[in-house]
């Protein structure tokens, strides 16, 4: 029997049973290294920064780990999606390291280099849209956010944002008024902007009639605080942190006809689900549709913070010189990383292996939905979710203690949504077939083990 046929036949509710191939666990998670150093982090690192698991790592390759104590584990995390060709590949890591010896910085407004150029002129080609594009770059991505929000201002001279319900787009000020969860992105840190309106979506799981009556109420929203006033509707095409959200058939379609009506700008929110991720370039292909401006940023990088909005060239331009910018916006090093990034999608073989990874997730999991606590299993490509759900609602509770008891057999999952009750994989789009499918095997493991 093939270690694949082996742990696919594994359905033990013990998740320590399931056969260690990749998964080396020489002490329990976390090790005592791994301790010591948390002990110093409490001195030294403000307790505001929340950790899924108190691990050290000293380096990785390909999708597993390696912690300070020696441990191996599978990665389902991606870093929330930003190593999505792996925490420490090659190809960027080369390109990376040259840059750093020719010069680490001039401030790309002070004097200017050709690799900043050239990731815009692959995004301008690659974005969705069949019209002339520009491109500007930055650093995190709700700094792509908010530039993006100043260039729909400053080009439609109107104020007001329409976002969505489930949103999650960034931590900064503006962005914490756009995005929908309160604890832990807004608590406490009013009051926030105004000028944000939110509407609601229509969730495929959710919404057996389609996104009618979604959309309708968008009209009504726009219509009652007037449309003429709006500068901006942006969405992400599948809605990350608020819980993996994949809109029913139309619904997307149906945003971009209404932005076209009334002369808003379409911003389209790809900074966790582009680049490959959903087994496409951007997960808006599969929608048909193209954003008047697309964001992208996380798996951009290839680890290195770099962020971009790319939009009609009209709308770019629209801007003064000078409004837009920042003192490492398009750093040189993250830019050389992004190009070794486009190199390894051009190929189509990790988008090829994201819809693989989906497959692989289906078959293991979406049988739990018969287990009482198991509500659904969704999402496209290498950017998926279980939910956890039953009579008495959504079971926050249930997600939790599963992810850890995945996380403390070595393999990191992630939570979100709003309610919390979300498992979300995230795995770098290369993730070997046996690895893969040991790590799910853990953690379906691990999930029978709270439900039984």
């Amino acid at each position: 029997m093939t270690a694949t046929s082996a742990l696919a036949a594994n359905h033990s509710k013990d998740p320590a049973a399931v056969r260690a191939a990749a998964r080396r666990l020489l002490t329990e998670l976390p090790g005592p290294r791994s301790r010591e150093l948390e002990a110093e982090r409490r001195q030294h690192v403000t307790d505001a920064f929340g950790v899924t698991l108190p691990v050290f790592i000293d380096h990785a390759h390909d999708a597993l780990l390696v912690d300070v104590d020696g441990n191996h584990l599978i990665d389902f995390a991606s870093g929330i999606a930003v190593t999505s060709v792996g925490a420490a590949n090659p190809k960027v890591a080369k390109r990376a390291a040259a840059q750093l010896e020719r010069f680490t910085h001039t401030c790309f407004m002070v004097t200017e280099y050709e690799s900043f150029v050239e990731v815009c002129r692959w995004l301008n080609e690659h974005t969705p849209g069949d019209f002339e594009k520009r491109t500007a770059l930055f650093t995190t991505g709700a700094e792509a956010v908010e530039n993006a929000i100043k260039v729909a201002r400053a080009a439609t001279r109107r104020a007001n944002i329409l976002v969505f319900d489930e949103a999650y787009h960034g931590r900064t000020q503006l962005t914490m008024a756009m995005t929908a969860k309160e604890n832990p992105y807004r608590l406490n840190f009013g009051p926030l902007p105004g000028s944000v309106f939110r509407a609601p979506t229509a969730p495929a799981h959710t919404s057996p009639d389609g996104p009618a009556k979604a959309l309708e109420k968008i009209e009504a929203i726009l219509a009652e605080h007037g449309a003429e006033t709006f500068a901006a509707m942006v969405i992400e095409p599948i809605q990350g942190e608020g819980g993996f959200i994949v809109q029913a058939p139309g619904f997307l379609k149906g945003i971009r006809e209404i932005a076209t009506r009334h002369g808003i700008v379409l911003v389209i929110d790809e900074i966790q689900a582009g680049m490959g991720r959903t087994g496409t370039l951007f997960a808006s292909e599969h929608e048909g549709i193209a954003g008047d401006i697309t964001l992208s940023a996380k798996a951009l990088g290839g680890g290195l913070p770099l962020s971009a909005a790319t939009g009609r060239a009209e709308l770019m331009n629209a801007v003064h010189t000078g409004g837009l910018g920042g003192t490492y916006a398009g750093n040189p090093v993250a830019c050389e990383a992004a190009l070794a990034v486009f190199e390894l999608l051009e190929d189509g073989k990790l988008l090829k292996n994201a819809t693989f990874v989906e497959n692989a997730v289906r078959r293991r999991l979406e049988p739990l939905v018969e287990l009482d606590g198991v509500a659904d299993v969704r999402g496209r490509g290498a950017m998926m979710a279980i939910e956890f759900r039953d009579a008495s609602g959504p079971r926050g509770d249930l997600a939790v203690t599963a992810a850890k008891a995945a996380n403390a057999h070595g393999v990191l999952t992630l939570t979100c949504g709003t309610n919390g009750n979300i498992i979300r994989l995230l795995p770098p789009l290369g993730i070997e077939a046996d690895v893969l499918d040991e790590g799910l095997a853990v953690l379906e493991a691990s999930i029978r083990s709270v439900l039984s």
